[in-house]
Order: structure tokens, then C-alpha cells, then sequence
């Protein structure tokens, strides 16, 4: 490998992002049960879901805009904070 090879290497652009749990508990959609679709365009702060813990729901929002790919956490799962809950290529 040459240092040129390492150069480009490092310079790489990765566009996707994770949004993770902000807190212990079982996920659930935004509305009803259900949650952000794939393909769906989000903004920054906009919620993808909640998570439930003790009567306690915090909303689980995304820290980037772009357009969600697929979310990795299904409605009634329990999850731990930093877990994954989805991904989006960033705009």
C-alpha cells in the first residue's frame, strides 16, 4: 500500500449516519404505533420515534437531515441507550 493509497483513504466521505436511543427502554413509532418510513426526507430534530421507560417517553429524534434508509429498531423493542434505531444518507 502506498501513502497516496492511505491519503485518499482517509479523506473518504461516508454519507451515512445512525441515529441512536437517547435513553434505556421500548421503542415505539412516532404516531400510532407506527414510525418514519424508508425513503422518507427528515430534517434535523425531527423525531423518528419515542422511547417508553416507566411512563417516561422520550422522543427519539434525528441529530441530521436526510433521507432515511432503513431503521434498525422495530416498534416494541426494548433498547439500550446508544443502541441504533435507524439510518439516513445525510443531503
Amino acid at each position: 500500500m502506498t501513502d497516496t493509497m492511505l491519503i485518499q483513504g482517509e479523506r473518504m466521505h461516508v454519507p451515512e449516519r445512525l441515529v441512536v436511543a437517547p435513553s434505556a427502554g421500548v421503542f415505539h413509532g412516532t404516531e400510532a404505533g407506527t414510525s418514519a418510513g424508508e425513503g422518507e426526507l427528515v430534517e434535523a430534530g425531527q423525531p423518528i420515534g419515542v422511547i417508553e421507560n416507566s411512563g417516561v417517553r422520550t422522543p427519539v429524534c434525528t441529530p441530521f437531515a436526510g433521507e432515511l434508509m432503513g431503521m434498525l429498531a422495530d416498534p416494541g423493542q426494548r433498547l439500550r441507550a446508544g443502541q441504533p434505531v435507524a439510518w439516513l444518507r445525510v443531503a
